[in-house]
């Protein structure tokens, strides 16, 4: 195709053209912003100043200057919301819903900012009225998500795992299995093992690697005295997360002590310490081995693991374990250093959260600072810390 010169004439065209239309953009922009009250500026200046307060009282004064500013109504139900001040959020919130002449859309809106509202005020059941009339509308999945979160808080898991299985981009079949976990966790407070082992093999159809479906069938099995089945299931942590076998080490213990099997115990045991080190690992194979052979035995068995992998923890049980055949002369100076050395590790002795960092003395398999599921590692912090 060549190139004609007329078509040179039609470049100052089509700039004009664009600088005319710019020109009514700016215009109309301009007439719309003569419309907002200025403390409605002054608002949105104090927020990018990080300045809630101020910003609420600007808002405030923009909506008695113009009721009809939907914007500012937004905006400053969310800053009543953030600061606390759910009932009034709720106000701003309910008056928007209830208007008739604001838009569907808007009014959609307005709707989630109230379920939003109830939830930060603990209004669970309010909250959840409200994400129910969203869930056939164009905020469907967000009040889905909402909706699961409020039966999770609200322990309703049969609730729990209908919603999330709406959600297959959110829901993951780790937490659906663990929803699962939750309710056959209360039917064996219950005692009813037939349900709850239902509900266990459910959970490992969801997700054949759920660690808490093997270590509860395995509490089932013990608690009926099928003490060969819960070691079996005990086990089957090995291939499917073997660091969690730090959590089932004190039950198989037990299992084994049960069955008159404390060498086949110990066997295991040491072969999980071998290729898992874990200090709560250590722990029961150190008791094990203080029964079947002796305290300097399992002296030893520490000092070696101490060598391999050596924390804290690990020279607090060394000395606890050199205490039990220590001389009078020796004792009070070991008793001293014990001490010293125990007033450290207890802060070190903790499980956390590998999604917010949350610290806690005991294990959790739902996180009670962000709410995730299996985040915490089944290690101690100092572990944590030194795996490389």
């Amino acid at each position: 195709m060549e190139f004609e010169y007329w078509q040179l004439l039609l470049f100052p065209l089509f700039f004009g053209l664009g600088w005319a239309a710019a020109r009514v953009d700016i215009r109309h922009l301009v007439k719309e912003s003569r419309t907002l009250p200025r403390s409605y500026f002054q608002g949105l200046n104090f927020l990018l100043n990080e300045q809630p307060d101020r910003a609420i009282e600007a808002f405030v004064e923009a909506v008695k200057v113009d009721p009809q500013t939907i914007e500012i109504h937004f905006a400053l139900g969310s800053l009543f919301r953030r600061r606390g001040e759910t009932e009034r959020a709720i106000r701003m919130h309910q008056n928007l819903v209830e208007r008739e002449d604001l838009p569907q859309d808007l009014k959609l809106q307005a709707l989630a900012e109230l379920g939003q509202d109830y939830l930060k005020a603990g209004l669970l059941d309010g909250a959840e009225s409200v994400f129910e009339k969203l869930r056939d509308s164009a905020m469907a999945e967000e009040a889905k998500r909402n909706l699961l979160e409020i039966y999770q808080l609200e322990k309703d898991w049969e609730k729990a795992i209908a919603i999330a299985s709406e959600l297959p981009d959110f829901a993951s079949h780790k937490e659906i299995a663990e929803y699962y976990c939750e309710l056959a966790a209360a039917e064996m407070i219950r005692s009813r093992p037939d349900l709850a082992e239902k509900f266990l093999q459910t959970a490992l159809e969801r997700n054949r690697k759920c660690v808490r479906a093997s270590l509860l069938l395995g509490d089932l099995q013990f608690q009926q005295d099928q003490f060969a089945a819960a070691i079996a299931s005990w086990q089957r942590i090995e291939q499917q997360a073997p660091p969690y076998l730090a959590l089932v080490a004190k039950r198989l213990l037990d299992a084994f002590r049960k069955q008159d099997r404390r060498e086949a115990g110990l066997q295991l045991l040491r072969g999980y310490l071998d290729h898992y080190p874990s200090l709560d690992l250590l722990d029961v194979v150190f008791e094990l081995e203080l029964e079947s052979s002796g305290p300097e035995a399992a002296y030893r068995l520490v000092r070696d693991e101490l060598k391999r992998n050596p924390t804290l923890l690990g020279f607090d049980k060394l000395l606890e374990a050199r205490l039990l055949f220590a001389s009078p002369e020796i004792r009070p100076d070991l008793d001293l250093a014990k001490g010293i050395v125990h007033g450290y590790t207890r802060r070190l002795a903790r499980y956390r959260c590998d999604n917010c960092g949350f610290k806690a003395r005991q294990f959790y398999w739902r996180c009670p600072a962000c709410g995730g599921w299996e985040t915490y590692s089944p290690k101690r912090t100092e572990e944590f810390d030194l795996t490389p």
